[in-house]
């Protein structure tokens, strides 16, 4: 397999504190990489490092397979990027800021800049706006005007962090098919989120950060089936219910109003099913339930997804 990022032991101190901890990325090439962590375990800074704007303590990495910093002037025309928060000049318009960052690029032909710029906004739905001046934009629209900034020429690679941020739920979706479409056109994207439904929704890959490492990474399929999968049975006596399935050897047994649920292991569904009718325990209803994205980071991190490291 090739990959479109590369890291070994990359590791970045500030002081005493260590934000980024010998993380060992590995992202497909063509694959939608969802870099899944709470705010503060390290996922900026590893942009940061990936794209030469912080120079790391320890480690290296390659981008599209070339060695960092070393062929940063042939690889980084080749790659886009959003991070953190846009910054653009407040009294210009977004046209006119497009213009400024793309006359800045060595690489683009300035002959075709008008074309590639309109291209750019109307893919990201700005050109209605693209007269205005940015102090006018709200905060959607500065994270749509990044993106824009970000295709402004052709990309094998797109790094974004927190690219929803700011957006309304409409927006939200849109950038999320233009990473579908951008995907499927052969580019690979690395996107850096807190937010769980946009991993479940477009992502192929994933990797899990957690006080500054890397604890996961594999495609979104693989980490699923590590997780154990959950029989709950919705009943009259969750507490009967609730003994039958310690009795059958399920785990992590709980009970709610109307349920109870366990982890399966390696007990077929059909053996509980049978246990609880024999032991007189009404059935209304009874399922397998795979693990969901939330379930699987509590798994792997042993907190909730809103605490940061």
């Amino acid at each position: 397999m090739t990959y479109a990022v590369e890291s070994t032991g990359l590791t970045k101190r500030f002081g005493r504190q260590v934000a980024v901890n010998a993380v060992d990325l590995a992202v497909p090439r063509g694959a939608v990489y969802g870099f899944l962590g709470p705010n503060g375990s390290g996922k900026t800074t590893t942009i940061r490092m990936l794209l030469g704007l912080v120079r790391p303590t320890a480690g290296g990495h390659r981008l599209l397979g070339e060695p960092m910093p070393e062929a940063a002037t042939a690889v980084l025309p080749r790659v886009g990027a959003l991070v953190e928060g846009p910054a653009f000049h407040p009294y210009l318009t977004g046209r006119e800021n497009l213009h400024r960052l793309d006359a800045a690029d060595r690489t683009a032909d300035p002959g075709s800049a008008a074309a590639r710029i309109g291209a750019a906004l109307d893919r990201v739905g700005l050109t209605a706006a693209a007269g205005k001046r940015v102090r006018a934009y709200s905060l959607g629209m500065r994270q749509r005007l990044g993106l824009a900034a970000a295709l402004l020429t052709p990309t094998e690679l797109l790094i974004l962090d927190e690219p929803t941020n700011g957006l309304d739920p409409q927006g939200t979706r849109e950038v999320r098919s233009l990473i579908a479409a951008l995907a499927a056109e052969g580019a690979t994207v690395l996107l850096s989120t807190h937010l769980l439904s946009e991993v479940e929704q477009i992502c192929t890959d994933v990797g899990v950060m957690h006080q500054g490492r890397l604890v996961a990474q594999a495609p979104l399929t693989r980490l699923r089936a590590g997780t154990a999968p959950r029989a709950r049975v919705r009943t009259g006596r969750p507490a009967d219910a609730a003994r039958v399935l310690r009795e059958q050897g399920l785990t992590e047994v709980a009970t709610g109003a109307d349920e109870a649920s366990g982890v399966l292991g390696p007990v077929r569904p059909e053996r509980v099913v049978a246990a609880l009718v024999h032991a007189d325990v009404p059935v209304r209803e009874f399922g397998v339930l795979a693990p969901d994205l939330e379930e699987m980071f509590v798994s792997l991190t042993g907190e909730g997804f809103d605490v940061s490291g």
